[in-house]
């Protein structure tokens, strides 16, 4: 997937989100193992509605959407302090019925589990969407 406008998702390769580099400031459930796994998010209902309620937790936690493709989301979210900027990219796995997520730091090599506890908070917040009944906002 090419750059936008000076932003960069990094997209799908092969079907999976890209691996995190060797720095400890990247979490993904599409590594196999190691320091940067994490799980990714089960999803009840259909695909479309694990993306709907995806997009909502992710703003809600304060995330910005920059871009979304069959089944794909890109978001970014600043840091408090610094206004750093952090990657999220989804997959959404049908068969498996799982959204498969990677965040990372774009730059720096710590990210003090900034992005570990981004993903916790979007897990729940993702959690929490599930279990609101259809039609409410």
């Amino acid at each position: 997937m090419k750059s936008m406008q000076g932003k960069r998702p990094l997209g799908t390769t092969d079907g999976k989100l890209p691996p995190c580099p060797r720095r400890p400031n990247c979490v993904s459930s599409e590594n196999d193992s190691g320091p940067s796994r994490i799980e990714a998010l089960a999803f009840t209902g259909t695909p479309a509605d694990a993306l709907e309620c995806l997009k909502r937790a992710i703003q809600g936690i304060g995330g910005a959407i920059e871009f979304e493709s069959d089944g794909y989301i890109w978001a970014v979210f600043k840091t408090t302090v610094f206004r750093f900027i952090d990657d999220m990219e989804f997959r959404i796995d049908p068969r498996n019925r799982v959204v498969h997520l990677r965040s990372a730091s774009r730059i720096g090599y710590y990210d003090f589990g900034v992005n570990r506890r981004r993903t916790a908070a979007l897990r729940q917040r993702f959690l929490q969407e599930q279990a609101r009944p259809a039609g409410s906002n």
